[in-house]
């Protein structure tokens, strides 16, 4: 790929888990589980997009809605020549909303742990926005890292955190992230978030286990993915796709949970799964406006604005330091 002129890659060498190390030291656990960020290997990537597509989950269509009709105010809000900081930058679809909204931004720096992803997707939008200086940074953004410099004129600094990821973390996790967020922001940053909202539990359900039964195949492969990379021997007949609501905890609570008693081998050791046993490997917090309003004042942050869709689906909050 031919990369933009304004196109930078700082590599700042995080140590990532390895999947193997992940899948061993879970499964010994008392209460199995495997960290949802292993979901999106090649086939786990390529099943999320079609979960995007799917009509019971309204995450993704819905958060695209409200950043493209308030893009305009966004950008008011934001003003000229920021520095717009993406931790966790994805496909790059939503900050492209932005970017062809905002006035003269300085930079657009994605902030991701993995390599190879990060540098494909931050060089293609920097083909796609020659005007912008795209300075891509390979680093573990749930914790402190440094920003390498960024010149220009005035302006400050945005970040962007859409699609609800902080719904990954438990509460307290969720205000430690967004107290490191607040640190790489400095004084007088201002931060875009998005934010899915409590609603009908039957709504809830049916997006995170569809009719179709795509997110129960983006589920379970996690065991495909142990047996091919670990050489595992784990009978997918044996396991299913488990997904509900909790209200009383706020979130929904995603499994594999096996069917049967048995045993199996994974990388040169064996495990034991009992029947009905859980596999823990997402949790994806919910909340009212006003409790993330709470959450984010925990590191500093007050609300300027909160945009929710006309189905009262999703929000994104404009929030500043101070």
């Amino acid at each position: 790929m031919r990369y933009s002129n304004q196109f930078a890659f700082y590599d700042l060498a995080p140590g990532e888990e390895s999947f193997r190390d992940a899948v061993l030291h879970g499964l010994a656990r008392p209460r199995k589980a495997i960290p949802c960020k292993f979901f999106y290997d090649a086939r786990g990537s390529a099943l999320f997009e079609q979960i995007c597509a799917l009509p019971e989950y309204y995450l993704t269509r819905t958060e695209i809605a409200i950043l493209e009709r308030n893009a305009a105010e966004i950008a008011t809000l934001v003003g000229p020549h920021c520095r717009l900081i993406e931790f966790g930058s994805g496909a790059s679809r939503k900050v492209r909303i932005l970017l062809n909204a905002l006035d003269a931004p300085v930079a657009y720096v994605p902030v991701d742990i993995s390599r190879e992803h990060l540098r494909d997707a931050a060089g293609s939008l920097s083909e796609d926005f020659p005007a912008v200086p795209v300075i891509a940074v390979c680093a573990d953004y749930t914790r402190p890292f440094p920003l390498p410099p960024l010149a220009g004129p005035p302006g400050k600094r945005v970040g962007f955190f859409p699609g609800s990821t902080i719904g990954n973390f438990e509460p307290d996790a969720a205000a430690d992230f967004l107290a490191n967020y607040a640190r790489i922001l400095g004084s007088g940053g201002e931060m875009l978030i998005g934010v899915d909202l409590k609603k009908d539990p039957a709504v809830l359900d049916a997006a995170y286990d569809d009719r179709a039964g795509v997110t129960a195949a983006f589920n379970l492969n996690l065991l495909e993915r142990i047996n091919r990379e670990l050489d595992g021997d784990l009978d997918l007949d044996l396991f299913e796709h488990l997904a509900f609501y909790s209200e009383t905890e706020g979130r929904i609570e995603i499994y594999i949970r096996s069917l049967a008693d048995h045993p199996a081998r994974i990388a040169g050791r064996d495990f034991h799964f009992a029947a009905g046993e859980l596999i823990h490997t997402e949790y994806s917090y919910k909340y009212a406006v006003g409790e993330f309003r709470a959450l984010a004042a925990r590191a500093g942050f007050r609300p300027l604005k909160t945009w929710i869709d006309p189905d009262e689906l999703f929000s994104v909050h404009y929030f500043r330091l101070g």
